[in-house]
């Protein structure tokens, strides 16, 4: 692949997932690595700092990444020939919401990757669950100046009972990043009884030049230092939301590495991004949220696919595959 380099840092996930009919089928999983797969789906060279065991699962979930064309720099812990894959059970209800309860170990060395990446970004469990996220904090400190950086909380709250400390970690993170993007859901565990748009508005000034806001039926919201903009939710049939989230960032990612905007030499023309240019991106980052959520596991768009699906939207369709909207309340991308 040529062009920009992603490199995305934090936890696989085999996710053992149960349906509503008791059933259960095992997905290969994580936030970080359902971004780096996205990523390279829509052809982005993608790589992924992360670590995982050599059992079943984590064959499974290295045989998924590589057949994307995403690069592995496994760094599980020396000498730990039986580290065990993380594991989560995510349960699926009738509306095709997901609950989860993980098992994980997460101790990723602070080491840099092989290459210098364009652009770097992490989340969920990896940025937030000690010891491995002060690694990863102290990799992004150490990229930086070199990579833009982007951040999405994604926060596990049973994994992370310290609010305060998860609250810190995360305003450290933010102020680290060019574009962050969070749920509501994430806000309202943060900052309790606050207007999630109050929080964007507070983090944008702590550094990011982008802040969006996904807010599941509702769409998103998207901001920049140039001002706000509404994100119009696309209406499918879901099957389940694993994963939505991540396409949203993953394509907002590809979205940004096309128009020139990712690598620390284009930090000022991010900064300086007009909301006219992100509704556009933003748009198409929803768009690949509800075709994830339209099929079972975290399949995220490749760049036919999406490309196919915004001719449709483009010509007037309001819905994909269906009458129901991508997130169906609750089911929006997280």
């Amino acid at each position: 692949m040529s062009g920009p380099s992603v490199l995305v840092v934090g936890e696989v996930v085999a996710d053992v997932v149960e349906q509503a009919d008791g059933t259960a089928v095992t997905h290969p999983g994580g936030s970080p690595a359902n971004v780096a797969y996205g990523l390279a789906r829509l052809g982005v060279d993608a790589r992924l700092l992360t670590q995982f065991g050599q059992d079943a699962e984590g064959q499974l979930i290295r045989r998924h990444l590589e057949r994307a064309g995403v690069t592995i720099e496994n760094r599980r812990p020396a000498g730990e020939a039986a580290f065990v894959t993380p594991t989560a059970f995510a349960r699926i209800d009738q509306s095709g919401a997901a609950t989860y309860i993980f098992d994980i170990r997460w101790t990723l060395p602070h080491t840099l990757p092989e290459t210098s990446p364009t652009h770097v970004h992490t989340g969920s469990i990896g940025a937030l669950l000690e010891p491995g996220a002060d690694s990863v904090e102290a990799i992004l400190r150490a990229l930086r100046p070199t990579s833009t950086v982007s951040f999405d909380p994604n926060v596990r709250p049973h994994l992370l009972p310290d609010h305060q400390a998860t609250l810190d970690r995360t305003l450290r993170l933010v102020a680290l990043s060019d574009v962050v993007k969070v749920s509501d859901e994430d806000l309202a565990h943060l900052y309790p009884g606050v207007e999630p748009a109050v929080v964007a508005r507070e983090w944008l000034m702590l550094g990011p030049a982008i802040v969006v806001i996904t807010l599941g039926s509702a769409g998103a919201l998207a901001l920049t230092h140039d001002g706000e903009v509404r994100v119009e939710p696309i209406r499918v049939s879901v099957a389940d939301t694993v994963g939505a989230g991540d396409a949203f960032m993953s394509t907002l990612l590809h979205g940004l590495a096309a128009d020139g905007y990712l690598g620390s030499e284009n930090r000022s023309a991010l900064h300086s991004m007009t909301t006219t240019s992100l509704a556009r991106i933003a748009q198409r980052a929803a768009l690949a949220a509800a075709i994830t959520v339209s099929r079972p596991g975290a399949s995220p768009p490749d760049q036919q696919e999406l490309d196919d699906a915004n001719r449709l939207c483009s010509q007037g369709a309001q819905s994909l595959t269906g009458d129901h909207d991508p997130s169906g309340g609750r089911r929006g991308p997280r």
